[in-house]
């Protein structure tokens, strides 16, 4: 895999610390690079590898305007800011490339002049991991009372019409019926009702070819959310962060798959008389299970741009490996 590759470009301003002032370009993220393009000269006016990012943070320029900053070994500070689609976006995307080019290459990437600026790194992911994990769980925790009452309350009105079905059974007890009330509630009801609850089961693991992280949109691509893909067998399930199931494509249901990159893909399912389900994923391990869903959907599954470009070369690439040498006597 190309390491020039773009994975997704964005337009932003970037800020000159010497000029004092903002710059409008494009700043493209390749799987091991982070670029800021002029928009006028098309000069590189900043080009620096993950590797060498120590922080990446969501600050405000002026204390008004959404910025991303990164960090960069040196104590040097960039910021960028009007990222559209929007600064979340964004920032879900980069930190999650950086992120993992850090836990796949422990130690192994270029320019790191120590274990402990490789400790420090990683100090500083886990510490912004523990800032989103404890946002995350004081909202679990209010969502978590607000069930409490929810649950609370569906508890009295079980309690409630348990009692009114009891009455009604009585009111509705012939006088001269020598059995009693019992007769007219069937022990094979209750079980029935418990059966219920009891058969209701998740989706298991049974079938599972691949799992792994994604930056994940449905529709709207200014509204992302960080989450996994799992691919099985017969099927194509998406969670969230938390592990909660947003979405399961059963294989005869999917309608088409496009790959817009080697590292961003979208998924569709039609539909009839109401909007088409629809989620775009992108993840540094997408290559990984491109070739997958190319076997599972060979029908369905459509390279564009990028992807088709990187595919043909290749395929030359092989081609010229494989070739035999001319031999002469």
């Amino acid at each position: 895999m190309s390491s020039d590759m773009r994975v997704h470009s964005w337009s932003c301003s970037y800020y000159l610390d010497l000029e004092k002032q903002w710059v409008s370009g494009k700043l493209t993220l390749t799987p091991h690079s982070l670029k800021f393009i002029v928009e006028k000269t098309e000069e590189v006016l900043v080009g620096l590898p993950l590797s060498s990012i120590i922080e990446i943070r969501k600050e405000s320029s002026l204390f008004i305007f959404g910025a991303i900053t990164v960090l960069e070994k040196g104590q040097t500070k960039h910021w960028f800011s009007s990222l559209q689609p929007s600064r979340n976006v964004v920032f879900n995307v980069i930190e999650h490339f950086w992120r993992e080019l850090l836990l796949s290459q422990p130690g192994t990437a270029a320019n790191i002049p120590s274990h402990v600026t490789r400790g420090q790194e990683l100090i500083g992911l886990m510490a912004n991991s523990q800032k989103r994990m404890e946002d995350t769980a004081k909202d679990l925790q209010q969502q978590s009372e607000q069930l409490d009452s929810v649950l609370k309350g569906l508890e009295k009105m079980e309690s409630d019409l348990d009692v009114a079905d009891r009455l009604l059974t009585e009111l509705e007890t012939p006088s001269w019926w020598p059995f009693g009330s019992k007769f007219w509630k069937m022990p094979a009801e209750e079980n029935l009702k418990e059966g219920v609850s009891s058969t209701c089961e998740p989706f298991g693991k049974e079938g599972v070819v691949i799992t792994v992280p994604a930056i994940i949109s449905e529709r709207a691509e200014s509204h992302s959310k960080l989450g996994k893909l799992t691919v099985l067998v017969s099927a194509l399930e998406i969670y969230d962060s938390c592990s909660l199931l947003l979405h399961r494509f059963e294989k005869e249901d999917v309608d088409d798959i496009k790959v817009h990159s080697p590292y961003e893909v979208s998924i569709r399912q039609r539909f009839i008389g109401k909007p088409d389900v629809a989620y775009q994923l992108i993840s540094a391990k997408m290559p990984e299970v491109i070739p997958i869903l190319e076997v599972q959907f060979s029908s369905k599954i459509e390279l564009l741009e990028d992807a088709l470009v990187l595919r043909n070369k290749v395929f030359a690439s092989s081609a010229e490996r494989h070739a035999a040498p001319a031999t002469f006597s």
